[in-house]
């Protein structure tokens, strides 16, 4: 099943249950979905990845500004959306795949960070926070 059908059928789910929280989450991404598709890119995961990193920012704008109330509500919403992504890779493994990038790329300094990112985003499958790659391709090339 189509991760557009899964939130299809929450949707119904969480009318039924009168979620309505949960309902509307799950609409917006419904209709971030269909707007994707009919734009022709039809990647759901990037969609949901996006949906779930407005939300994370949002969050930290709302805590930064003294509104932890909104903040929450905001992660709540980022935490509903990556239940639908697949499990990110665990540190050793990214670790791993940040040193074999490296070898890859013959990188030995700084300067060649956008190569290393490069090949380390494309071996994670997107199954990785670009955050944390950066940050240990960082850590790594120092």
């Amino acid at each position: 099943m189509a991760i557009t059908e899964q939130i299809q059928e929450d949707v119904k789910t969480a009318m039924k249950a009168g979620d309505k929280q949960r309902l509307t989450v799950l609409r917006v991404l419904v209709s971030e979905l269909q707007k994707d598709a009919k734009e022709g890119a039809g990647d759901e995961l990037a969609v949901l990845r996006r949906e779930r990193k407005r939300r994370l920012e949002s969050a930290t704008a709302f805590r930064d500004g003294g509104r932890p109330d909104l903040a929450d509500g905001e992660a709540a919403e980022a935490e509903l959306v990556s239940t639908y992504l697949p499990a990110e890779m665990s540190e050793d493994d990214l670790r791993a795949l940040v040193t074999e990038a490296i070898a890859e790329a013959g990188a030995t300094s700084p300067k060649d960070m956008g190569a290393v990112m490069k090949i380390a985003v494309a071996k994670s499958g997107g199954n990785a926070d670009g955050k944390k790659l950066s940050a240990l391709v960082r850590e790594q090339l120092a």
